[in-house]
C-alpha cells in the first residue's frame, strides 16, 4: 500500500533527510587515501546519533553496521570494516537516518583521490542518471517513468543497470512501497501523486548487469569484477515538482 505523505510528515521527513546529507557532508571530508570504512562508519554513527537519531540500517535484518561502504567492484550493502582505502579506488557510502519516527536515505560514490578517467565518467553518468529519474518524478507520470528515464540515460552511455536491486517508498519504515526500479518500460505501475515520498537510486555497472551476493551475505558485487557506482536521493513529490529531501542546499 502506497502511503501518501502529509504536510507534516513532509516536514519530518525533510529533517532527516537534512541529516543523512549532513552525514555525507562529513563522509566527503574524511574519504582520502588512508582511511578505514570503519572510521566512516563510526563518523557517521556518531554525528546522527549527536541529533538525536538512529541509524537506520544497523541491526536491519542483522546488518551489522551503521552504513553501507561498497568499494570499486562492490554494488551495494558492502560492510564497514579495517580495510583502508587507496588512492584511485571509488567508494560508495549509503547512509539512513531514523529521526522522530521517519527515516531518511541517500547515497553517494566518492573517489579516493584521483581515479583513472574511465571510472570518474561512470559516476558522472551515474549521478546525471539520478537526476534523470527524479525529474520524472512529477504529478501524472507513472512509477516506471523514474526507471524508464534512468535506464535510457545510463544504456546510451553504454553502461549497465542493475535489476536485482530497486528504489522504494519511505516514510515511518526504510522500504515502503511502491518499489522503483531502475529500468523498465514507461507508463505502467501507479500513479505519481503529491505526497508520495521514493527513494531513488540508479546503481551503474561500467560492464554488465549481472551481480552476486558474498559469502558475508550482504554485499552484492559486479560478476564481471567491473566498477560499479551507486547514487541515491530521497524525494517528496509536490504539486510544484519533485522536492530533493537529503541534500543541503
Amino acid at each position: 500500500m502506497i502511503i501518501l505523505k502529509s504536510p507534516e510528515e513532509v516536514r519530518l521527513l525533510r529533517r532527516a533527510g537534512r541529516l543523512v546529507a549532513e552525514a555525507h557532508a562529513r563522509v566527503a571530508e574524511m574519504v582520502r587515501p588512508g582511511v578505514t570504512t570503519e572510521e566512516l562508519d563510526r563518523a557517521v554513527d556518531e554525528l546522527i546519533r549527536r541529533a538525536g537519531g538512529v541509524p537506520t540500517f544497523k541491526g536491519y535484518h542483522g546488518y551489522p553496521a551503521s552504513i553501507c561502504t561498497s568499494v570499486d567492484h562492490e554494488v551495494i550493502h558492502g560492510i564497514p570494516g579495517p580495510r583502508r582505502l587507496h588512492e584511485g579506488q571509488i567508494v560508495s557510502v549509503d547512509v539512513g537516518a531514523t529521526l522522530d519516527g521517519y527515516v531518511g536515505d541517500g547515497a553517494w560514490t566518492y573517489p579516493v583521490g584521483r581515479i583513472p578517467p574511465e571510472v570518474e565518467r561512470l559516476l558522472e553518468v551515474t549521478q546525471a542518471a539520478l537526476y534523470k529519474g527524479i525529474e520524472a518524478a512529477r504529478v501524472g507520470n507513472r512509477v516506471s517513468d523514474i526507471g524508464h528515464a534512468v535506464q535510457r540515460f545510463v544504456e546510451a552511455h553504454g553502461y549497465s543497470v542493475v535489476r536485482e536491486f530497486v528504489g522504494h517508498g519511505v516514510g515511518r519504515s526504510m522500504h515502503e512501497d511502491p518499489q522503483v526500479p531502475n529500468y523498465g518500460k514507461p507508463g505502467r505501475g501507479p500513479r505519481i501523486k503529491e505526497g508520495l515520498c521514493v527513494a531513488i537510486e540508479p546503481m551503474v555497472n561500467m560492464g554488465g548487469h549481472q551481480v552476486r551476493i558474498l559469502s558475508d551475505q550482504w554485499t552484492a558485487v559486479t560478476v564481471d569484477g567491473l566498477p560499479s557506482a551507486h547514487f541515491e536521493h530521497t524525494v517528496i513529490v509536490t504539486r510544484d515538482g519533485p522536492e530533493i529531501l537529503t541534500r543541503l542546499d
